[in-house]
């Protein structure tokens, strides 16, 4: 997958997931936000070459290096992010501040929280699709 393709996919599912927030799961008006995170998650996996795996994301915290900038504050060098979660991280954070060097450590680990909770409430919405009932 080019770097043009990554960033157009990660932004629809950035869409996306604010959209599905608004809703609990179960909630028949999520059904179409849901469809479209189901696409997307398809095209990832077929844009991914099965030998460059991305990491999970306890591997992908683990791996990124925090560094201590001179005016202070923590950051984290955006090269040390791998990809898809460096583009993942871009979205979420259009309009944040930042340094020069990197963005803040506190805004990198703040978004790897918010993405684990956003993907658990999305199978949640998974899960509820599937209950009698629900759909």
């Amino acid at each position: 997958m080019t770097n043009v393709e990554l960033r157009k996919l990660e932004r629809a599912k950035r869409r996306a997931l604010w959209e599905i927030a608004r809703f609990c799961p179960g909630d028949p008006k999520a059904a179409d936000t849901l469809a479209i995170l189901d696409e997307l998650d398809a095209q990832e996996r077929t844009g991914t070459p099965s030998t460059a795996e991305p990491l999970e994301l306890k591997g992908v915290r683990d791996s990124v290096p925090v560094q201590h900038h001179n005016c202070g504050i923590n950051i984290v060098l955006e090269l040390t992010i791998p990809q898809p979660w460096r583009e993942r991280f871009q979205q979420a954070s259009i309009g944040s501040t930042r340094v020069v060097e990197g963005p803040y450590a506190t805004d990198w680990d703040k978004f790897l929280s918010r993405w684990e909770a956003e993907m658990l409430h999305l199978q949640q919405h998974r899960a509820a699709r599937h209950k009698p009932g629900t759909d």
